[in-house]
């Protein structure tokens, strides 16, 4: 069967048309709504007085401020390293052959996971009441060294091992999810040649598993973060707290506690980009095309570019 002149001319008319997006006029109704909310939200920042951001500038940078944010940037990084460690040992022990090791793992995971980080802290904080003295020396047996806990536990000790144990039983559960995302076959032809366990693991495994460990890990370093505020429960002078010892001085609670918040967002931005990066050096190689930071924003934040784009595509 052959095509008229009129019939194929009408084909390639069509063919050549041009495509219409679906209209979606709920999705714009709900971006009006919420660009008008995010207007209000601005507006009233910047129109209260009672938010008093002069008050805000001028403790920014305050030396007891910047005093707690070193504390709590140190806490945060100390905790995650030796957490980590401790995790990634955990973790091996959980997929060791040894039902022994595998039990006191799980157990370990199991009993930190169950009680809240705050409870923990308070424990550790309040150590001396169930053991006065502590004691190095063969078991059962004759006593090497002694020390009282009351002085060796203050809050910043109570505060550091209490979230490393933490972090370890966490971490323990996504180092172990990364190893099992590495396929079997990768530790047999390891085991063909010769190589030993340990070398397996740090050179083979952990390398391939970082794609999956890097997105939860820097979820977890971002939480730490925010979770060091509440070690100022037992008076440790970390961010939060000294801020509170500046406000119950001078009574400007909210400009100070806009300090604080202000501090975390940074903090956390920082810690953001910083994962962005390394979850793009681990991408490389696995069939993904690494996209710029400028274009995710772009993706995520309309007003950066695709509000614009939509309307260029539909006019």
């Amino acid at each position: 069967m052959f095509l008229t002149d009129s019939e194929t001319a009408r084909d390639a008319d069509l063919l050549a048309a041009r495509l219409s997006p679906r209209r979606r006029p709920g999705q714009w109704v709900a971006a009006a709504v919420i660009l008008v909310l995010f207007a209000m939200l601005v507006h009233t920042l910047i129109a209260n007085p009672r938010f008093q951001w002069d008050v805000v500038a001028r403790y920014f940078l305050r030396i007891d401020i910047l005093g707690g944010l070193g504390l709590t940037l140190w806490l945060t990084a100390a905790v995650l390293v030796c957490g980590y460690l401790l995790g990634i040992v955990l973790a091996v022990l959980r997929l060791s052959g040894n039902v022994i090791l595998r039990s006191l793992s799980f157990g370990y995971v199991w009993l930190v996971r169950s009680v809240p980080p705050l409870v923990q802290l308070l424990f550790w904080y309040e150590l001396a009441s169930l053991y006065p003295r502590l004691s190095l020396g063969i078991p059962f047996g004759p006593e090497f060294l002694s020390f009282n806990t009351a002085h060796l536990f203050n809050g910043v000790l109570a505060a550091f091992i209490a979230l490393t144990i933490d972090v370890a039983a966490f971490s323990a559960e996504i180092v172990r999810g990364g190893i099992l995302s590495v396929d079997a076959g990768q530790t047999e032809a390891a085991n063909a040649l010769g190589l030993s366990r340990a070398r397996i693991l740090r050179r083979i495994v952990l390398p391939q598993a970082m794609p999956a460990i890097i997105p939860a890990s820097g979820n977890m370093l971002i939480g730490m973060l925010k979770a060091t505020s509440i070690v100022s429960v037992i008076a440790v002078q970390d961010l939060l707290y000294s801020v509170q010892l500046v406000y119950n001085q001078n009574y400007l609670i909210m400009p100070l506690l806009l300090v604080a918040t202000i501090w975390y967002i940074v903090l956390t931005t920082l810690l953001s980009i910083g994962q962005y990066y390394i979850e793009r050096h681990y991408a490389r190689g696995r069939g993904r095309r690494a996209r710029g930071l400028v274009q995710l924003a772009r993706e995520n934040l309309p007003l950066f570019g695709r509000l614009r784009t939509d309307l260029a595509r539909l006019s």
